[in-house]
């Protein structure tokens, strides 16, 4: 492969300040031995030019990530790479109630997956789950015991400090354990590895989400909660999410919130992951939440409060929130049952429902497809 023009093409574009024509691209090779050399030479061609930005890696898929001028012009390079726009990713919260809300205990959520019922058998004790989101509030009391080291891919040289709440509400929901003056999560004693990837508008590209996906594989994760979305496909996150299925990890994704009944976002519409809808209080599909058969299992997701920056409390809805019920309910399975494969958890977590209530616009007669996790219908179905 000769790399002339595709080295002048990442140089061009990692010069100086960045060009107003330049796009942010995922550069994907398909030979690995065409990704280490290529990267290889831009090593040496950054130590030669000061002015040179640096360019950003995933060597699980290998993807160069970086501004080009002309992405057109890497066509001639064919069969040997695949090059795609790097698009942004959106979290999966519809609403924040701005009132700081205070909780004790355990939620309604947490409660209605009847993850209490487990725990005389399991809390998820040291089961590793990293949450790809904003990062979480490390000083918290509900999050105190709950949280490793984790990664800041905004800022490598940082713990991944939250300075935006969506990540601290769903490490809350998973893991909290302050049973004294604040909350309990689905598996209290299970592990949060944070992987900061969105800023603190919740904003991020899916390159961010690639380098996390592969940060964790590479740190040996359990499970990763993936509680955000994107409409349209993307190769390079399909490959690193593939690979963390065949590396062993459930990878749980929300399914988005536009009310959908026949489409999802993606990563969750990928098939090696677990993708989950939303449910309110009385066991129904909540309006905001999509739906229909690409929705693999529902949780808790209306009205959820969990853990917030500051050591507060906030009151969040969306698919992000039910995603975390089922990282957890999964963590307190894992914890007993180590050795079950991604695909295994999958199956048992579809069968380990209770049925969702028709809504009362819906028709008596309809059936509602799918059904809302059980976390002790789940702990049954791994004993059998």
């Amino acid at each position: 492969m000769d790399y002339t023009g595709l080295l002048h093409h990442l140089v061009e574009g990692m010069k100086g300040p960045e060009p107003e024509q330049a796009g942010r691209y995922l550069i994907r090779f398909n030979q690995p031995r065409h990704y280490e050399a290529c990267l290889l030479e831009l090593s040496r061609m950054r130590s030669k030019f000061s002015d040179l930005r640096a360019v950003r890696s995933s060597r699980l898929a290998r993807s160069i990530i970086a501004n080009v001028g002309c992405p057109e012009e890497l066509n001639r390079y064919g069969a040997d790479i695949t090059v795609e726009e790097d698009h942004s990713i959106s979290l999966h919260a519809t609403a924040l109630h701005n009132k700081p809300t205070s909780v004790q205990g355990v939620p309604w959520g947490v409660k209605q997956i009847r993850a209490p019922k487990v725990w005389s058998v399991s809390t998820g004790h040291r089961i590793k789950i990293g949450v790809i989101d904003t990062g979480a509030d490390y000083q918290h009391p509900d999050l105190r015991y709950s949280l490793a080291r984790g990664i800041n891919l905004l800022n490598r040289s940082l713990l991944p400090h939250d300075d935006n709440g969506h990540g601290t509400h769903i490490a809350g929901t998973i893991a909290a354990a302050n049973s004294t003056a604040g909350m309990i999560g689905v598996a209290p004693r299970s592990l949060i590895y944070p992987v900061k990837a969105f800023d603190h508008n919740g904003s991020a590209y899916v390159s961010d989400i690639v380098l996390g996906i592969d940060w964790c594989v590479r740190n040996r994760v359990d499970i990763i909660n993936m509680s955000f979305g994107m409409k349209t496909r993307s190769k390079a996150l399909l490959d690193v999410v593939n690979r963390a299925y065949h590396a062993g990890i459930v990878i749980v994704a929300s399914s988005g919130n536009d009310g959908k009944r026949r489409s999802i976002d993606y990563p969750a519409r990928y098939p090696q992951t677990i993708s989950v809808g939303a449910t309110d209080k009385n066991r129904r599909i909540a309006s905001f939440s999509n739906r229909g058969a690409y929705v693999d299992v529902y949780a808790p997701g209306d009205k959820i409060v969990s853990s917030w920056v500051q050591g507060k409390h906030h009151e969040m809805s969306g698919t992000s929130m039910a995603t975390s019920h089922v990282s957890g309910a999964i963590a307190l399975l894992l914890a007993k049952h180590p050795g079950l494969s991604p695909s295994e958890i999958k199956a048992l977590v579809k069968r380990a429902t209770v049925p969702l209530r028709a809504r009362k616009t819906t028709a008596a007669k309809t059936k509602v497809r799918g059904g809302e996790i059980d976390a002790l219908r789940l702990m049954q179905e791994g004993e059998a």
